[in-house]
């Protein structure tokens, strides 16, 4: 569908939730004005007077399903997914089921998980792949383990991990994961692109609810439909799972010991940073310089991403994460799972300055030391994924000041504004094949950047023939201010 946003109306439910965690004023508050927390009667009466595409989903029809693998959206229903796997030579044995994280280890999502596992248990069946929990918080831990569901997966075998984003993020030093096997894993993360887990471009990591997740890690492979497919027990009988049951919320209430959190000073406008200047993992920042009003002239090409250019490929997490606060270092993964158009390798760009062909990061290094400026071409939804800042704060580190494409991933395109990059999209996408890998790009109109009126650059090829690419733009007024003084930071630090 493409969607991006959604909103849901207030009702009991997060009334509910609201008082369950502590905020019962902001409960009688919302409970107040709750005819204006939610969408208009007139709206929900007739939809298709307000909305371009009304798209209506019955729960009733939908079965348990899994999307994947390398992608969110590829839906199959579970009763399919068996003969998918195998039209497609997707492995059908399970190595890991895992589920938590922030999406999905709610008190309710924890429940009824542990359900399934309280079945595992009690009628001796044995997890036939791997099996972990993430707790999305310490509270969620803490309580879930005082109501006993900690204890039920660990009798089921299962390991618990730190309360963190762990594997959706790539935290998870799994065993093997560098021998880049052909698996499969199942989990009820909200991504499961290449190598996003474990660093395993050839891991097809499935997601699904964490009660499917946790059945289908019972049976180890992925035919298996728990409506009608039973699992043989430790005394050779064949057990047909009950359906899950869950808590909403915890009878006793929610419950921590230790929640981690430090207040900030009262008053720090006397606190000053202190940074061992021989830190890897963090270095102050330095602003970017603001645009100087002139035209971009004499750009060289990055790198010509191909397919899918997700904030993973841009800048890959798992043990990268450990730099997230020294820009410099972090860098040195920028663009480094991109595939490049013209050789379709990843990490491999030619580097005009002496025809040899490097890493992206030490290539565009290279760019920087010359004072070349570059840019990025890329295809369509570029930058979809994690709304990660690095992302966008990396290649502006780095010297890049253009990214186009043929369309955005919105948060992403934002992201490059705040940090004082121009994102932009092709006119005409059938341009994105005039790019050539030694061209040149100048901008013939940037001095005249305005909201709603396209820019233009020109751009030469090796043989001295020139294209002009029309590019479009959505930058308002406030955004093409941020461009002018370098980022959005260095816009709010001058109006300070």
């Amino acid at each position: 569908i493409g969607a991006t946003t959604s909103t849901f109306g207030y009702d009991e439910s997060m009334s509910r939730y609201l008082r369950a965690t502590g905020r019962a004023d902001v409960a009688e508050e919302a409970d107040r004005i709750r005819e204006h927390l939610t969408g208009d009667a007139e709206v929900y009466a007739d939809p298709e007077r307000y909305f371009d595409q009304v798209i209506e989903i019955d729960l009733n029809t939908l079965e348990p399903s899994l999307n994947g693998p390398f992608t969110p959206d590829l839906y199959t229903p579970i009763s399919e997914l068996g003969a998918k796997a195998k039209e497609h030579g997707w492995p059908l044995k399970v190595e890991y089921g895992l589920i938590g994280s922030c999406t999905n280890s709610s008190y309710e999502d924890i429940s009824r998980s542990a359900s399934v596992a309280k079945q595992a248990v009690d009628k001796k069946i044995t997890p036939k792949a791997h099996f972990t929990v993430t707790p999305g918080s310490e509270q969620v831990r803490y309580t879930v383990e005082r109501d006993g569901f900690i204890d039920i997966f660990e009798d089921m075998g299962a390991s618990v991990f730190a309360n963190a984003c762990g594997p959706c993020i790539g935290q998870w030093a799994r065993e093997g994961a560098d021998k880049q096997e052909k698996n499969t894993i199942v989990h009820s993360f909200n991504r499961n692109f290449s190598k996003r887990a474990d660093g395993n471009p050839n891991t097809h990591a499935f997601v699904g609810s964490p009660e499917l997740v946790t059945a289908i890690a019972l049976a180890g492979t992925l035919d298996f439909d728990p409506r009608r497919d039973t699992l043989t027990n430790a005394d050779g009988e064949e057990i047909k799972l009950d359906p899950p049951s869950g808590i909403e919320l915890p009878p006793r209430g929610f419950d921590v010991e230790d929640a981690g959190y430090q207040s900030p000073a009262e008053d720090g406008s006397g606190l000053e940073v202190v940074v061992n200047p021989d830190s890897k993992r963090l270095a102050l920042l330095t602003p970017f310089q603001p645009w100087d009003g002139q035209n971009i002239v004499g750009m060289k090409l990055l790198i010509k991403a191909f397919g899918k250019c997700t904030t993973d490929h841009i800048s890959m997490a798992g043990p990268w994460l450990r730099f997230r606060g020294h820009l410099d270092n972090i860098s040195e993964n920028t663009l480094t799972g991109a595939v490049n158009a013209f050789n379709k390798e990843t990490n491999t760009v030619k580097n005009q300055l002496d025809g040899s062909y490097g890493e992206v990061p030490a290539v565009q290094r290279a760019y920087k030391a010359a004072g070349i400026p570059t840019i990025v071409v890329g295809d369509h939804n570029y930058g979809e994924g994690s709304s990660r800042e690095h992302a966008a704060m990396q290649p502006r580190h780095l010297g890049v000041m253009v990214v186009l494409v043929k369309s955005f991933a919105r948060i992403h395109e934002t992201n490059l504004k705040k940090q004082g990059m121009l994102g932009l999209t092709f006119n005409d996408e059938s341009d994105y094949d005039k790019i050539q890998e030694d061209d040149t790009f100048n901008f013939i109109d940037l001095d005249q950047f305005a909201p709603g009126k396209p820019l233009t650059l020109e751009v030469v090829h090796t043989d001295g023939s020139k294209d002009l690419v029309v590019c479009n733009h959505t930058y308002n007024a406030q955004q093409i201010e941020w461009f002018r003084a370098g980022s959005a930071l260095n816009a709010l630090d001058k109006d300070a």
